[in-house]
């Protein structure tokens, strides 16, 4: 390349095009990296402060320099600008606010301004071939791709893919898997960063995809939309799961993925080492599907707790290790399938639970509602659990319990109202013992008892709750089988409202009324 800016016309032209052919990039940018070589190597030679123009002409290889001067009245940069005398020798018709084109002669560059140049061309050809490899790639998230290993650094594993190079990071591959340099080995693409140092290619083989995908090229139904991978889950190297439903009627979806004598589902356990796939057919019925993923387990109830984004699955004694799994592997995948996280207890554990809440609730009723023991044990049989179920309920529904009657169901009302507005004072109390203002109780969706919450975790001013977020408000606890924890170890509680149900769209406004007095200090 040091030869190509000394080089005659035609091996100038002939240079470019075999770079351009070699690096699969276009020849405009070869020829505009020599322009921009051969500017720079004349400004070193005539001035770097002068503005130097080159043009090289694609098809015969002609170069032109030339320097570009400005007429102006009064000259302040020597280089750049002329007086209208100067810029009328050089142009006769020449006028203040010209630019003039100053024709050079053709320079022949020594061979430190060769090195130089050599290295712009090979700059501008480096840059323009990583954002081929940037543009090429970039809309290829989600494909499998084949490659051959070209290094294994530090457990990470370098794969040729042809005109660029992707990464398995160690935690991306299949435990235990033996990866040798030359093997072709099958991946999918996972994400394409651009960086300084050209675009990286994350490539796996251990993510979910990488099996949705192996799957949808064994099975012609799912390549064709006819089944669709509704959710997949994995424990790489050890134990998969998938959801699969068809759209017509007619095709089993486990059986089309399980394929003749189970060809095609042991074609993607193969490619994944010998990792066991369960097939399950998934259902819009959160039950239904809970019950599918926990195969080969056997299921006596599920009881889903939709605030909590909790499930509870109730199983015969016997089943209770196989519903779990080695290591918790078969509720951990089953959770991971559903989104939700899943509680396994047997029917003697079930019961002693259900026997527990029912005597809470059965004095909690005694004691707040001063009623005797067989009252408020019809009131849990008939499934009220709180005070504000007995207060706000529909009086008939109260006065349809075997043994009440309409008097009976309004007294226990009036009751259940009185005993929230004793809770209501005595949370009063409490947070203006704390310090919490008095304005924070103005603002709506917040309760006494959630203005006791807020006084423990420090916020008592319009100006502590305004300087939250609303997940740090009101963000559910995000729970999973692996008790998922925050970067500082601990684990992640949700927001400091979170045991109270609000909604985002609450905790939205909430935030907002807090905020309020800033606009109207401003506006003030």
């Amino acid at each position: 390349m040091a030869n190509a800016i000394s080089a005659n016309r035609a091996e100038l032209i002939a240079i470019a095009n075999s770079v351009a052919s070699e690096k699969m990039i276009d020849k405009a940018i070869v020829i505009e990296a020599m322009e921009d070589a051969i500017q720079r190597a004349a400004r070193a030679r005539y001035g770097a402060e002068n503005d130097i123009r080159a043009k090289l002409d694609p098809e015969t290889g002609d170069l032109r320099l030339w320097r570009v001067v400005e007429v102006v009245e009064l000259v302040e940069d020597y280089f750049k600008q002329v007086d209208l005398k100067a810029g009328q020798k050089l142009k006769k018709d020449a006028v203040v606010g010209d630019f003039i084109v100053d024709p050079l002669p053709a320079i022949d560059l020594g061979r430190i301004d060769a090195q130089s140049a050599k290295q712009v061309i090979f700059q501008k050809v480096r840059d323009a071939e990583r954002e081929r490899q940037h543009e090429e790639f970039k809309d290829r998230v989600g494909e499998i791709i084949t490659g051959v290993v070209k290094s294994v650094e530090f457990g990470h594993v370098v794969v040729n893919l042809g005109r660029a190079e992707g990464v398995i990071r160690r935690d991306q591959q299949i435990p235990r898997e033996v990866v040798r340099v030359g093997d072709r080995i099958r991946s999918v693409v996972l994400n394409v960063r651009r960086e300084n140092r050209g675009p990286q290619i994350f490539l796996s083989r251990a993510h979910p995809e990488f099996m949705k995908k192996l799957f949808a090229q064994e099975v012609p139904e799912i390549y064709d939309g006819v089944i669709t991978i509704m959710a997949a889950a994995r424990d790489p190297g050890s134990r998969a799961k998938i959801g699969v439903i068809s759209r017509d009627s007619s095709i089993d979806p486990v059986g089309a993925c399980v394929g003749m004598k189970g060809s095609r589902v042991q074609a993607v356990v193969q490619e994944m080492q010998g990792e066991k796939i369960d097939i399950i057919p998934w259902s819009e019925d959160t039950a239904t599907f809970v019950v599918n993923a926990l195969q080969p387990a056997q299921v006596s109830r599920v009881v889903i707790d939709e605030e909590e984004e909790r499930i509870e699955v109730v199983v015969p004694d016997d089943q209770l290790s196989l519903a779990i799994g080695r290591r918790g592997q078969n509720v951990r995948l089953a959770s991971q399938l559903t989104g939700k996280a899943i509680d396994i207890m047997t029917e003697a554990d079930a019961s002693e639970k259900r026997q527990k809440e029912f005597v809470s609730r059965s004095e909690l009723f005694q004691n707040e509602l001063d009623v005797d023991e067989t009252l408020s044990q019809l009131l849990v049989a008939e499934g009220f659990g709180e005070l504000e179920e007995v207060a706000y309920v529909e009086i008939d529904e109260l006065a349809a319990i075997e043994g009440f009657d309409d008097e009976l169901a309004g007294e226990l009302q009036n009751r259940a109202l009185e005993a929230l507005e004793r809770r209501e004072a005595a949370a009063r109390e409490e947070r203006k013992a704390m310090g919490v203002e008095d304005a924070l109780a103005e603002i709506p969706h917040l309760t006494e008892a959630m203005l006791v919450t807020l006084g423990k975790a420090s916020i008592k001013t319009l100006d502590d709750l305004a300087d939250l977020a609303t997940d740090e408000l009101v963000q559910k606890k995000r729970v999973d089988q692996r008790r998922r924890k925050s970067d500082s170890g601990a684990e992640d509680k949700g927001g400091i409202l979170a045991a109270y149900g609000l909604s985002d769209e609450q905790g939205n406004e909430i935030i907002m009324a807090a905020r309020a007095h800033w606009f109207e200090d401003e506006e003030a």
